[in-house]
């Protein structure tokens, strides 16, 4: 018999495998709940629980549109003199100019003159791409960028993304759920924390996975092929 074959009809072989195997699953599964659990709470610290003014003035504001007070908060940025100008991204196809009148009336002189609309981006990722667009557009080297705080966190890692040569100043909207009690007396503020975690972690790795797409150094061209004598 040979020695493949007598190891193959050992039993005692095959139950000493089992388990090791089971082992190395279960301890790699426990990792990454542990590995998830650290990532969550690092999350939690980055999601600011009270509203501060920026530390500084940029060149342009962007509001990422989504949650309530982001456009009013930033609207109230640029009457302050923080930015020259604003961008609301991520407004939808039909709405425009009346619509923010109607609900902000005291902003009508900065909407004539210092606010521009994208009605293109459908998500944060396209938040990046359109602003990315305008703040070249403008010559823009800095942006406050105005989203709620739980957004904050992924909203940075794709404008950064998209734009690495400007400078990113965070302003984080509180909404009123956030004031009222803490986020793990809410089960609806957990869901919304944990799938935002989810979403920042997935934008992470694809920007992670681009970045070293890019870096990557092409293969070495062939040596033209010597034609036979």
């Amino acid at each position: 018999m040979s020695l493949t074959a007598a190891r193959k009809s050992d039993p005692g072989n095959q139950s000493r495998s089992g388990p090791r195997g089971s082992r190395a699953v279960v301890s790699l599964a426990v990792s990454l709940v542990i590995a998830l659990c650290f990532g969550f709470a690092w999350f939690l610290s980055q999601v600011n629980s009270t509203e501060s003014k920026p530390s500084q003035n940029a060149d342009g504001i962007v509001v990422l549109t989504g949650g309530s007070s982001r456009v009013s908060d930033a609207m109230d940025l640029l009457a302050e003199g923080y930015g020259k100008r604003l961008l609301i991204s991520g407004v939808h196809p039909t709405s425009g100019f009346n619509d923010i009148k109607r609900s902000l009336p005291d902003s009508e002189r900065l909407l004539a003159c210092c606010v521009d609309l994208d009605r293109s981006a459908v998500n944060t990722r396209s938040n990046a791409t359109e602003t990315r667009r305008w703040a070249i557009e403008r010559g823009f080297q800095s942006l406050i960028v105005v989203t709620s705080n739980y957004h904050m966190p992924r909203a940075i890692v794709e404008l950064s993304s998209a734009m690495p040569g400007i400078k990113l100043i965070p302003f984080a909207v509180i909404g009123d759920k956030w004031r009222d009690e803490p986020w793990w007396a809410s089960g609806a503020a957990l869901r919304l924390l944990l799938s935002e975690y989810a979403k920042f972690l997935f934008a992470e790795l694809r920007v992670m996975i681009g970045d070293k797409a890019d870096s990557g150094e092409a293969p070495p061209a062939k040596p033209a092929a010597t034609p036979a004598k």
